[in-house]
C-alpha cells in the first residue's frame, strides 16, 4: 500500500495527488438569478463564487425557493472552467496526456439542477465532467425543504437538508468546502495535501440528513448525521471504488451554531461547527476503526455600502483529534493519538462588483508520525502559504450583456508556499523545496 493511500485511509483527508487537485464548485448559477429576477451580484460578492451577500444567505436558508412569482422558470444551468497552469519547478511526473509544466486545459464542465422544484422544496445538484481525468461524476448535492413561520412574533425558518458533503449545506458558506480560493489548478498546488475529516475527506461519498432552524434573522442551529455510500453506489455515481473512505459508524454527528447580523450596508456572522465519526476502513463490523473529532470556529465581516465598494473578511480555525487504531493495527501509523490544526484567512475587495483582489493565508499543522508521514522528511503534514488573486467579472450584473444568462470571470491566481508537507526545503527527500510548488493559475470561469 502506498503512502498516499495510507494518508487517504488514515486521515481520510488527502485532497489529491501532487499533480491533481479538484477545483471548488461554484454556487453562483444563473438559474437562481432567473428564478428570483435578480442579477448574480445580488446574492454573490463580486457576482461570482461562494461569497454570499445577506440576500444570498437568506435565499439558501429558504431552500432555494424564493421567486419573482413568474411561471416557466427552468432550474437548469451549466458551467465551464478553463485554465493555464505554471509551477516554479516542473512536476515530477506529468498527468496522462499532459506535460510536467505549462498546461492549458478545460478543467471541468458542470450541469446544475438548481432552484425551486415545488413549494418549499429546492435543489442545488451538480454533475461534473472532469476534463483532466476524462470522467463524469455526481459532484455537490443539497436538497432542501424549508418552512417559514414565526415564534413569539419573530421570524422562524425550519428546514432540512439532504446532502453529500458535510458543510456544503451551510448557509454562510464559510466552512472548508466553500473556502477560498473558490477554484484551483488541476495541475499545480492549491494548498495543503492533508486535511481534516470535514475538509474534503467524505465529499460525494456519503449521504447526510440534517435539520436546521433560523430564528429572528439572527440565530442559526443545525444538527445532522451521515452514512457512507456503498462502494457499488459510489461507482454508479461515477466516483469509483479506489478512494472509498470506509464505513462510517453510527456515532457520526454534524453540528453547527451561528449568529448573523444584517445591517444592509454591512453584515457579519460568527459560529461554531463540528463533525465527529468513527471510520471502519475495512467496512466490517468488529474491526478496528479510526476516530475523528473536528471542532472549529469561523466568522466573516462584509462592508457592502452602496455596492460600489465591497470589502469582505473571512476566517476559520479547526482542531481535529484523531484516534488511529485501525491505522496502527495495519502498520500504517506509528501512534494512535494525533491531531491536526487548520487555519484559513481571506480578505477581498471588489469595485462595482467587477474588479476584484483577494489575499488568502492557510496553515495546516499536525502531530509527527514517522510511519504515517514517512514520505515527508519532517514526518509532519505541516503546510503554510498564501494565495493572491486578481479577477475581472465583466458579465453577471444587472446591466451586463445577456443578463442573467451570461456570466464570466477571468482571473490570475498565485499560490506560494513557505512550508509543504512538513518542511521548507527538501520536504520529499528528493531535493524538492516548498517554493518549487509555487503555482500561477490563469483561469476563465463562465456559467450560463
Amino acid at each position: 500500500m502506498t503512502m498516499r493511500r495510507r494518508l487517504r485511509l488514515g486521515l481520510a483527508c488527502l485532497l489529491g495527488s501532487l499533480a491533481l487537485t479538484v477545483p471548488m464548485a461554484s454556487q453562483a448559477v444563473p438559474s437562481f438569478a432567473r428564478q428570483t429576477g435578480q442579477d448574480c451580484a445580488s446574492c454573490h460578492v463580486g457576482a461570482y463564487g461562494p461569497h454570499l451577500t445577506p440576500f444570498g444567505v437568506k435565499f439558501k436558508l429558504g431552500g432555494y425557493t424564493d421567486s419573482d412569482g413568474k411561471a416557466g422558470h427552468v432550474p437548469l444551468s451549466a458551467m465551464l472552467v478553463a485554465s493555464n497552469t505554471h509551477t516554479d519547478k516542473a512536476l515530477d511526473e506529468a498527468p496522462a496526456g499532459y506535460k510536467t509544466n505549462n498546461n492549458t486545459a478545460l478543467d471541468e464542465a458542470s450541469l446544475f439542477i438548481a432552484g425551486k422544484l415545488v413549494d418549499k422544496l429546492g435543489a442545488f445538484v451538480q454533475i461534473t465532467y472532469d476534463g483532466i481525468e476524462k470522467s463524469t461524476a455526481l459532484d455537490q448535492m443539497d436538497l432542501r425543504f424549508a418552512h417559514a413561520t414565526d415564534l413569539s412574533g419573530k421570524d422562524l425558518i425550519l428546514g432540512a437538508s439532504l446532502n453529500n458533503n458535510p458543510g456544503v449545506q451551510d448557509p454562510f458558506n464559510t466552512l472548508p468546502v466553500w473556502g477560498f480560493p473558490f477554484t484551483g489548478s488541476a495541475f499545480g498546488f492549491g494548498g495543503p495535501e492533508s486535511g481534516s475529516l470535514i475538509n474534503g475527506a467524505l465529499e460525494q461519498r456519503v449521504l447526510g440528513l440534517s435539520g436546521y432552524a433560523f430564528y429572528d434573522n439572527r440565530w442559526y442551529a443545525e444538527l445532522g448525521t451521515y452514512r457512507s455510500l456503498s462502494p457499488t453506489m459510489q461507482s454508479k455515481f461515477g466516483l469509483g471504488r479506489e478512494d472509498d473512505p470506509g464505513r462510517l459508524g453510527g456515532d457520526t454527528a454534524y453540528w453547527r451554531l451561528a449568529w448573523f447580523e444584517d445591517h444592509k450596508s454591512q453584515a457579519w456572522s460568527a459560529g461554531l461547527f463540528g463533525l465527529r465519526s468513527s471510520v471502519f476502513p475495512d467496512r466490517a463490523s468488529g474491526t478496528p476503526n479510526n476516530r475523528y473529532d473536528d471542532v472549529g470556529i469561523d466568522g466573516q465581516y462584509q462592508w457592502l455600502g452602496t455596492r460600489e465598494h465591497i470589502f469582505t473578511l473571512q476566517g476559520s480555525y479547526l482542531r481535529e483529534r484523531q484516534r488511529l487504531t485501525a491505522m496502527v493495527a495495519a502498520g500504517e501509523a506509528e501512534k494512535a493519538g494525533g491531531s491536526l490544526h487548520e487555519l484559513k484567512l481571506n480578505a477581498s475587495y471588489y469595485f462595482r462588483q467587477t474588479w476584484g483582489a483577494s489575499l488568502g493565508y492557510f496553515r495546516t499543522t499536525g502531530s509527527a508520525d514517522t510511519v504515517l508521514y514517512g514520505g515527508n522528511t519532517g514526518f509532519k503534514p505541516d503546510t503554510v502559504g498564501h494565495v493572491i488573486q486578481v479577477d475581472w467579472t465583466p458579465l453577471g450584473k444587472e446591466d451586463s450583456w445577456a443578463a442573467p444568462w451570461a456570466n464570466l470571470r477571468l482571473g490570475a491566481q498565485y499560490t506560494s508556499f513557505s512550508k509543504f508537507n512538513g518542511a521548507g526545503h527538501n520536504y520529499d527527500g528528493a531535493g524538492r523545496d516548498a517554493a518549487d510548488n509555487n503555482t500561477l493559475f490563469l483561469f476563465a470561469w463562465t456559467s450560463f
